[in-house]
């Protein structure tokens, strides 16, 4: 377990075994996208999308005065980025090491709705988008040279990407119809009074 310098009595991550021992101490918040939370969620997840994190920031610290807050995405990488903004925030989490993906693969159950649609993990879209739009850029160049910027653009987005631990595709693709909530899905106002509550 690592400990974060600002406000020891939170860890920075939890390891997968350490979640599952435990996971009840912790209000669970999963920062993908809507589509993505229904695909299957920690148990008793909430729904705070990474880019709602400011619009929750009063009922998310209201819960982590309760009990610590643990982040959860696909893979560990947004959860990370929502920790350090919740820092900011006032408001203090943890994030899984691995994700969903790696909590899943370790065995330990994932929460779904029956019919709930199944769209691809973030990282995935993102991939196919890039490399899409690299392959398109190669192709059109071979008739119109000046094209190949558009492969250019696309690589250099992806090391800034890397580089930074942000993604601009990502926050494009999350407001696509498919990540966006199901008729279904619990309102958000509903999700930030339970938080509160």
């Amino acid at each position: 377990m690592h400990f974060s310098h600002t406000t020891p009595a939170v860890p920075a991550a939890l390891t997968i075994a350490e979640a599952a021992a435990r996971l009840d101490a912790f209000t669970v918040v999963d920062v993908r996208t809507p589509g993505e939370y229904a695909s299957g969620h920690l148990p008793g997840a909430h729904n705070v999308p990474l880019d709602r994190l400011d619009e929750a920031s009063a009922a998310l610290r209201a819960a982590a005065g309760r009990r610590p807050l643990l982040l959860v995405c696909a893979s560990g990488a947004r959860s990370a980025q929502g920790c350090a903004r919740l820092a900011d925030l006032g408001a203090p989490a943890a994030t899984l090491e691995g994700g969903t993906g790696a909590w899943a693969a370790a065995g330990h159950p994932l929460e779904r709705r029956a019919g709930a649609r199944t769209p691809w993990p973030m990282d995935r879209q993102v991939r196919l988008a890039a490399g899409s739009l690299v392959v398109a850029g190669f192709l059109a160049g071979l008739a119109l040279p000046a094209a190949h910027w558009l492969s250019g653009l696309i690589g250099a987005g992806l090391v800034f990407s890397g580089a930074t631990g942000t993604c601009g595709m990502a926050a494009l693709l999350a407001r696509l119809p498919h990540n966006r909530p199901g008729r279904d899905a619990l309102p958000f106002e509903e999700t930030l009074a339970r938080l509160t509550t």
